[in-house]
């Protein structure tokens, strides 16, 4: 049974990733990121979740902002040897900080609908029931393993069940290109990204028969 759960913001940033330099976010929220949102308030390995519809609360405005950014990046081997007690990790602030432009969403509101699946490291007393009735309890109360964004981290999500009846989208219909779905993580060693032909239809984009390419 599926559940909707209400999520808003000052801010987001739905990164495209064809932009390298300057980041742009998409339109409107990507199905990882509602994902990454359903999972940071219930993550279990006994469930898989699988978003099915993403509602448009709020018309769609951009506006520009200025970020702080790190333009160097740490590699792994760096991380390992000041773990094992080598060279102590370093950042140059003046040399490594940039700012950056970033084209954002503001003052952003959806509903997202989602369901679960159970999977086979479900526990023998799991069950749908169970997990439905956790679902809703932490959305009531507000609880999260760690508090849901809206594509970075620097943009906090509120979030709550949705109790309300039908969903009041904006009346707006518009093809949004492709978009990111999500992450094949099939193959741990080739992670690839899954992309699928957005359409919002009054304000509804539909995930449950989309034809995702790899």
């Amino acid at each position: 049974m599926p559940i909707k759960m209400e999520v808003w913001g000052d801010y987001a940033l739905f990164t495209r990733p064809e932009m390298k330099t300057e980041k742009v976010s998409y339109d409107v929220m990507t199905p990882s990121a509602a994902r990454g949102i359903v999972e940071a308030i219930y993550y279990h390995p006994g469930l898989k979740w699988y978003i099915d519809r993403i509602y448009v609360l709020k018309p769609i405005r951009f506006t520009n902002i200025r970020r702080n950014e790190v333009k160097s990046k740490i590699s792994a081997v760096s991380v390992q040897r000041a773990m094992n007690g080598g060279k102590p990790l370093y950042l140059n602030t003046k040399d490594d900080i940039v700012q950056r432009a970033s084209l954002v969403l503001r003052d952003v509101h959806y509903v997202i609908e989602a369901r679960f699946e159970m999977t086979e490291d479900a526990a023998p007393g799991d069950n749908p029931g169970k997990f439905q009735d956790i679902v809703k309890r932490r959305l009531v109360k507000g609880q999260a393993f760690h508090t849901p964004y809206l594509g970075c981290r620097e943009f906090p999500a509120r979030f709550r069940l949705w109790e309300g009846g039908e969903v009041p989208t904006i009346e707006e219909s518009r093809d949004l290109g492709y978009m990111l779905y999500d992450m094949d993580y099939s193959n741990p060693e080739d992670i690839q990204p899954m992309f699928f032909r957005a359409q919002m239809r009054s304000g509804v984009i539909d995930l449950t028969n989309c034809e995702v390419r790899r």
